[in-house]
Parts: structure tokens; sequence; C-alpha cells
């Protein structure tokens, strides 16, 4: 159960906001999770309560996937407020307060949601502080923390100058996908699977989020940041922590992150030796983006874990911009047999090795792949695959969104899925070799899985994606 919430929502006229959000918050509200809600909204546009209600109405009808009672909008709608940056602090504080009024009792919870550019998000803090709205509140921040180790520091030193550190929840979407916690479950519920999950049984590990979209008129963010700090130090570097990390001592979140921490501890210095940088063909004519910018819009990496489980196991990460397929996979390899048995021209090994390979996209899938027998006389062997889809579950529908997931676990206090400040300085300080000397970037043609060199950086081994074989849609049953 959650407390009483007052959502305050910086940059709530936003793209995220309209996208994200808001939606995400009236579904909270209509499937009573946080049932006892209201949602404070400001930003840098003038507009009154009622503009941003009919603002909030028209995102909830162009981006929500989940079909709406008029009802339950209605009355979500009586408990949005809006008051301008403009307006001042004392304004903002009064806003706040008018809420509060609506709820009984004097457990109240402030909900600072930060969803403004880096560069604004130390000015929203000084608002909360000069506001009187410390007190009872978590703050959720959004990516990037920091630039460099240097900057992470500064931040998080800024920001505990405000608020303790137990009361920040760093967020990111990807761990608030229902196949990201899969992970968790798949690997400690069954007996099956954690005895293999070893340096012994698995040959390497794949995280793949390639993009098909491009900048969105997002250059001077992008133009500052690159792939790398975009999505590897706070996305692909946490879906990695959850893949590697050791069985916690319980299902809560300070053991979690304390697990998650050590995979941090434990993971090498980058090294510019094994990065690959790309820009796609066409970026210096974006609005916005210098001429002569080397900024990577694409960046894969081979990283290590160094400690008894993962010695020498290297973990694959890859992402960019404009590429051929939209995708979010882990595809775990496992080690071939140390002998065959079977007679050559059987196939065994053909086609790889074994994998099990989890979508996070929002349709949550796994895969597992292995050989089988191909029926008739003879012996030969095919790739043969087991998958399972959420999607065909009868608890489908109680899936929540990431956004949705993460909104409700900061209520709840529950920081399983968010990132510590010792984590993300952490991140930081093993990137410092290549943020020091980047590799050259090497041009790619939009529509294309990156620069030629992404195969000399994963030999002997191949990328996952693109896939040889599609995954299986459900068939109807007649």
């Amino acid at each position: 159960m959650t407390a009483p919430t007052t959502v305050i929502l910086f940059g709530a006229t936003g793209d995220l906001a309209k996208r994200k959000l808001i939606p995400g918050l009236l579904h909270l509200f209509q499937s009573r999770l946080l049932d006892d809600l209201r949602v404070v909204g400001t930003s840098l546009d003038d507009m009154t309560a009622d503009e941003f209600r009919t603002l909030a109405e028209t995102a909830v009808k162009e981006h929500s996937t989940r079909p709406r009672d008029e009802a339950d909008w209605k009355d979500f709608a009586q408990r949005l407020d809006y008051v301008a940056l403009s307006a001042g602090p004392d304004a903002l504080e009064a806003a706040v307060l008018r809420a509060e009024e609506q709820f009984p009792g004097d457990t109240e919870l402030r909900l600072h949601y930060l969803a403004v550019p880096p560069k604004a998000a130390l000015a929203a803090v000084r608002t909360i502080a000069d506001a009187h709205l410390v007190d009872r509140s978590r703050v959720v921040m959004e990516k990037p923390f920091g630039h460099d180790h240097a900057t992470a520091v500064a931040l998080n030193a800024q920001l505990h100058e405000v608020f303790d550190e137990d009361q920040i929840f760093r967020i990111d979407h990807f761990l608030g996908k229902e196949a990201a916690q899969n992970i968790l479950a798949f690997r400690f519920a069954n007996g099956l699977f954690e005895p293999i999950w070893h340096r012994n049984n698995i040959s390497h590990v794949q995280i793949d989020v390639p993009e098909t979209l491009g900048l969105s008129q997002r250059a001077d963010f992008y133009e500052t940041t690159g792939a790398y700090r975009d999505m590897v130090v706070t996305h692909l570097f946490q879906i990695l922590a959850f893949t590697a990390m050791e069985p916690p001592t319980a299902l809560e979140p300070l053991a979690i992150s304390r697990e998650k921490n050590k995979v941090f501890r434990s993971m090498q210095p980058i090294q510019p030796a094994d990065v690959v940088r790309g820009q796609y063909t066409g970026y210096h004519d974006e609005p916005g983006v210098s001429g002569d910018s080397e900024t990577e819009t694409f960046v894969a990496l081979k990283c290590y874990v160094d400690n008894w489980r993962w010695a020498g196991v290297p973990f694959f990460l890859r992402t960019g911009k404009r590429l051929a397929e939209g995708a979010r996979i882990i595809s775990i390899a496992f080690k071939e047999p140390p002998q065959s048995m079977f007679p050559k021209g059987s196939g065994v090994g053909d086609q790889g090795p074994d994998h099990l390979t989890f979508d996070l996209a929002d349709r949550s899938r796994m895969s597992l792949s292995f050989y089988g027998k191909r029926p008739g006389p003879g012996f030969r062997l095919d790739k043969l695959s087991m998958q399972f889809a959420m999607g065909e579950t009868d608890w489908a529908g109680a899936v929540l969104e990431a956004y949705e997931r993460l909104i409700y676990d900061a209520a709840r206090g529950d920081r399983t899925l968010f990132t510590s400040a010792t984590g993300i300085e952490r991140l930081w300080e093993i990137s410092q070799p290549i943020l020091d000397n980047p590799p050259t970037v090497h041009p790619y043609a939009q529509g294309t899985w990156g620069p030629n060199q992404i195969h000399q950086l994963i030999a002997p081994f191949t990328w996952r994606l693109p896939f040889e074989r599609p995954w299986r849609e459900r068939r109807g049953t007649s």
C-alpha cells in the first residue's frame, strides 16, 4: 500500500510527461495502486490549471495504450493542478499545500518527478528546497547522472545538500520492464538454470539495444552526450548487473542494490581497444549538429566482470541510432560440448551455440534454442527453440508499463530498480579510459547494423542480431 501521494511533476508540459508520465499516472490511479493521488504540474509554460487539464486529456487520448473510463478520468482531472515556474517557489508550495489539504491525516508523501533536461535538474532541486517541500518527499531523476566521474561526484554532492541518498531515485526505465525483472525470477527461482549460470557453461553474453530512431530534435543534448553516455552508462550497464549479479540474501532493495554494486566494483575499466564508435551518414545534416562533430551515434564494446563466476567471459554491448531494427535483447550463449560424438555432416554446431534470449521490448518474451534430431532416417541435427511470451498468459493484462512500475515503486520506497550514487560513480570511474581517449568514429550507413569493425570486436563469435529466425507468433486455435 502507498501513502496518500502528491506528485510534483517538473517538466509537466514536455514530451516525456505527455507520452508516458501523465497516461501512466492515470493508469495507476484507475488501477487503485495510487488511488489517493494528487498531481501538481510545473514547467516554463504559462497556463492555467484548466489548460493543463486539457493538455493532460489530449496526452491521454493520443498516447495511452489502455481504454479510458470517463468517470475515472473526471475524478483524476479534478486532482490536477498547475503552477508556472515563473510564479516562484512560494506559489508552488501553496499549490502543494492545497492538494495536501484534501488528504486525511498527516502521512502524505511528496514525489518530485524531474522530467527536465539535465542542465535544469539542479535548478529544480533548488526550487524544491526554496518551496520548503523537502520534508516527507522523494525525488525521481532522469538520466544522465553526470557527464564523467568528476561531474557525477559533484552532482551527487549537490543533491545530498538537499536530499538524503535514500530520498533520491535515479530512474532507468529499462529495468522497469517486466522482462528485465523476469531475469531475477528466471535465474534465482529455477534450480535448472542457476547452477549453469557460470563461466564453466557460458561462452559470452550480448546486450543489444539498436534503435531505428534518430535525434528527434535532441541535438543540443546529444551533441554533448553521445551514445556511450546516453545509453551505456545509464542503461546497458544496469542490465548487465541484473544479468551478472550474485543471488541476493533476500528479494529486498538493499540486498539487490548491494549485489549490483558488487558487479560494478568487479568490472574492469573499459579500454579504448575494446570499443567501436560510429556515426551514421547524414548526422552532420541534422539541425543543431556541428559540421565537424565527432559525437558517436553508435557504440559497441567488450567488457569483463572480474570475479569467480564470470572471469574470462566477455560481455558484448551494442546500441546506436538509425540502425536496421529496433530491439532490446539479452542473449546468453552457452558453451558447446567439449567433444562431439555425432558424425561429420550431422549439423551439430553448424548454427552456433545454444542461446537463452530475453526480449526486453514491450512484448516481453524469452527463447531457449538448442539442437535436436530432425525426424527421419539417419542422424541429422537442427536448431529448435522453446519460446514464452507474456502476452500469451492469463495475467498479461496486469503488466505495468516501465514508467508506471517505477513511479509506483518510488511511491512505495522500493529502490530495487533504481541506481545508487555509489553505483553510478563507479560506472563513470571504469568509463574514464575511453572518455579520456575515445576511439576513432567510423561512419555507417543508416538502416545497417553499425560499422564493419563490430565484427572484429566480437570475433570469433557473431552478433545475435539480426536473428536468423524470427520470433514465432502465436497461432490462432480453431
